[in-house]
């Protein structure tokens, strides 16, 4: 008999491409989102957009602001505001680390990626970015460009 196989259901994560362009980011923190049912679902559909949103700390809370997840189709009366406030579930101690650096110059809490964890819960991926100057994203770009050429040039010789 053969053995079973793990199939698990892979659900697309929302990434925010702009902030990786944007931001140099210092540390990275994982939250978890209070959420509706019809956002999980449109979570799980992957539709969401996470360009142009943030997280604030208000009160001792934490809040992402600006991040849009689409209307459930399915849900007629019952769906949520797609540009809502959301709820980003952290201890005490991470909000108080965390607002201390913010505090310091030049530092924002970006959101980086929505996604499901093993369990299957809505996590997203915050970090505490700086944000880049004109010079230091061509400075990128030209480094990823010689390092794609690099990679062209060897790719004949490993055959």
């Amino acid at each position: 008999m053969a053995a079973k196989q793990n199939k698990q259901k892979t659900t697309p994560s929302v990434v925010n491409k702009k902030a990786y362009h944007n931001f140099e980011f210092v540390e990275k923190i994982e939250a978890g989102l209070e959420l509706l049912g019809t956002e999980v679902k449109s979570l799980r559909a992957g539709q969401a957009d996470l360009s142009g949103s943030y997280a604030r700390i208000n009160r001792a809370e934490c809040w992402l602001v600006g991040a849009s997840i689409s209307q459930y189709p399915q849900a007629s009366i019952s769906n949520h505001e797609p540009l809502r406030k959301r709820k980003l579930l952290l201890h005490k101690a991470q909000i108080r680390k965390i607002t201390t650096k913010l505090e310091q110059r030049g530092f924002t809490l970006v959101p980086l990626r929505i996604y499901f964890n093993d369990r299957g819960l809505a996590k997203i991926e915050l970090a505490l970015a700086r944000g880049k100057r004109q010079y230091d994203k061509r400075k990128t770009i030209s480094e990823r460009d010689q390092k794609r050429d690099l990679d062209r040039t060897m790719k004949k010789y490993r055959k």
